[in-house]
């Protein structure tokens, strides 16, 4: 994650994340990234606090040049069921780089405007 006003750029879900972004062919989008050493919940301080390294959401797509947009139905975080999410994409052989626009981030508001930096590796079977 990079942090808008400084250009600090933080390891917020870990350096080995795991998560997955999955398109179909009805144009629908999954996607899921979990933070880096996640454990189990032991109460519900713990419980909420592994909302802080989840994002989790699925609707139809559209691309749009190398972005792609998403209309969400479903969301980790209720604010975000009836938004637009766009991302900026790469595709460099079986990698996926993701950009997201800058924004308020529900998980680390707190920082003020960041974007996230994702690249994922396509899954093997």
């Amino acid at each position: 994650m990079e942090v808008r006003k400084d250009g600090e750029k933080l390891p917020v879900m870990g350096d080995h994340p795991t998560g997955y972004a999955y398109f179909t062919p009805e144009k629908r989008v999954f996607f899921v990234l979990t933070g880096e050493d996640r454990k189990p919940a032991k109460d519900d301080a713990q419980r909420a606090q592994l909302l802080e390294t989840l994002v989790s959401y699925t609707g139809k797509f559209r691309l749009d040049g190398d972005k792609w947009i998403a209309d969400l139905d479903v969301a980790w975080d209720p604010k975000w069921v009836g938004s637009e999410q766009t991302r900026t994409f790469t595709l460099d052989g079986e990698r996926l780089r993701v950009l997201t626009p800058w924004r308020v981030m529900p998980n680390w508001a707190d920082k003020g405007e960041t974007r996230s930096i994702v690249t994922f590796e396509r899954a093997k079977e």
